[in-house]
């Protein structure tokens, strides 16, 4: 079956190559860009079906994926909403690997149906017989060993006839592709045990939630912020946890162990104990790799008592001193976007207010964080979008480096495989992204548009920057 599609994937390549180079004439050769998007496999149609068990697998379309890169810098692929195999669309478990070397994808475990249920086996013993339950709205970390981790979301566990919102903790080890349920409960909506905050337990455990966010410090530890346990999601956390994947031990650190709480912003650009974000569910995450969590926006409670909304505040949380910063952006919720000039950073550009976890984000070697997309306000309208934004936490000043400044805008697929600056991936949320080894970024599906029609997604990007 390898060598089936690795013989697939090098006709492809070829096929690439060739359409590259075909062409004639004498004019002079255009020098060929070197940044900007490439589509690199997938369908430029909506709702594709997936492909399992053959030299063509492929992922269906599909949106609120998880994903992880392992040790071996492949890319992994679990769940979300959308198309398996068949026509009907429902939520999925199906595991996915893809190796970015030779552009193969591969279905590893799970059915090639929606909706399928948990098997939990015996708490901290792996297994291949062992697998996560179908579901939407999941975290996930990597750990330094190349395992994989996932917690939560909305979906199924094993003996409830509907889903609920999820508080079980699974590690994946590529090696011998054994999942392993680690903690939390193996049936629905869960209550949360807090505990003493700042104080480890082996009896801790975060509340069960949909609509997370996650970073990974460089020692190992894994940190989860906020989400929603119900859905319509009225019932919003703004807790933040840690979780020592060593000791398995979680720790409460800061927030309200209740819900719905609002935000503390204090004064803008100053730390302070008592600041802290609203309740919200669905925001954007970074780790600058210098000690710092980041967190945008989201859906949620803001500081001025308004009711849900989106939001567009920008906070930093400093881990050696626990304390949040409000950095940018707006205590009250819905506001427009300001871009300023393409590609020029602006103390006065700031993203309009946004929501559902982006396709990505992502921070440069030069310390700055990016992000793409979402749903939420454009320049003038309010959608979903596909503006690609660029913040310095140097000069804490954001830069709209590319995309639609309004919502809704349809992709520009160009050639498979050809890098073009008029190549444009369109106006999504809820996609999933990778980082590979040299720096460029891959992005997979979500819920948008193509070239002219709207649905699930299952088209593959690469992005050079």
């Amino acid at each position: 079956m390898q060598n089936l599609k690795k013989i697939f994937a090098l006709s492809l390549v070829a096929l690439g190559i060739n359409a590259c180079n075909s062409g004639g004439g004498s004019s002079a050769p255009t020098a060929a860009p070197t940044t900007g998007w490439t589509w690199i496999s997938g369908s430029n149609q909506a709702n594709a079906l997936g492909i399992y068990g053959s030299p063509a697998d492929m992922p269906g379309g599909r949106d609120l994926a998880v994903s992880w890169v392992d040790n071996s810098g492949n890319f992994w692929l679990f769940g979300g909403s959308g198309y398996a195999a068949s026509g009907d669309s429902g939520m999925l478990n199906d595991l996915w690997e893809y190796v970015p070397s030779t552009g193969i994808w591969t279905w590893v475990a799970g059915p090639s149906s929606t909706n399928g249920k948990g098997s939990y086996g015996t708490q901290g013993i792996g297994s291949v017989l062992n697998l996560p339950g179908a579901r939407i709205g999941a975290i996930s970390w990597q750990d330094s060993t190349g395992n994989l981790w996932l917690f939560g979301g909305y979906g199924y566990a094993t003996d409830d006839l509907l889903p609920g919102a999820l508080n079980d903790l699974w590690k994946f080890t590529p090696s011998d592709h054994k999942w392993t349920w680690v903690s939390g409960a193996d049936t629905i909506n869960a209550a949360g045990v807090y505990g003493i905050k700042d104080t480890p337990g082996v009896n801790n455990i975060p509340g069960a939630r949909l609509g997370a966010i996650s970073w990974t410090e460089s020692n190992g530890t894994q940190w989860l912020f906020g989400g929603s346990t119900t859905i319509p999601t009225t019932t919003d956390y703004n807790d933040l946890w840690k979780f020592n994947p060593i000791s398995k031990e979680w720790t409460w650190v800061s927030g309200e162990s209740t819900t719905n709480a609002f935000g503390i912003y204090g004064v803008q650009g100053n730390p302070n104990v008592n600041n802290q974000p609203g309740a919200r569910l669905d925001s954007i995450s970074w780790n600058d790799g210098n000690g710092n969590l980041w967190l945008f926006g989201g859906n949620g409670k803001d500081g001025i008592g308004s009711i849900n909304g989106n939001l567009n505040d920008l906070w930093k949380y400093n881990i050696a001193t626990h304390t949040w910063t409000w950095m940018s952006g707006s205590n009250n919720t819905n506001h427009y976007g300001t871009y300023g000039q393409l590609g020029v950073a602006s103390s006065n550009s700031i993203p309009g207010a946004r929501e559902h976890r982006i396709p990505l984000s992502w921070a440069d070697k030069g310390g700055n964080l990016w992000m793409f997309g979402g749903d939420g306000y454009g320049a003038s309208t309010k959608g979903i979008l596909n503006d690609l934004w660029s913040y310095n936490p140097g000069n804490n000043q954001w830069t709209w480096m590319g995309g639609s400044n309004e919502s809704n805008a349809f992709s520009n697929y160009g050639t498979q495989g050809v890098l073009s600056a008029s190549n444009q991936p369109g106006a999504r949320r809820d996609g999933i992204g990778w980082v590979d080894s040299s720096g460029k970024i891959w992005m997979f599906g979500g819920d948008g548009n193509t070239t002219n029609e709207s649905g699930f997604l299952n088209d593959l990007w690469q992005y050079r920057y």
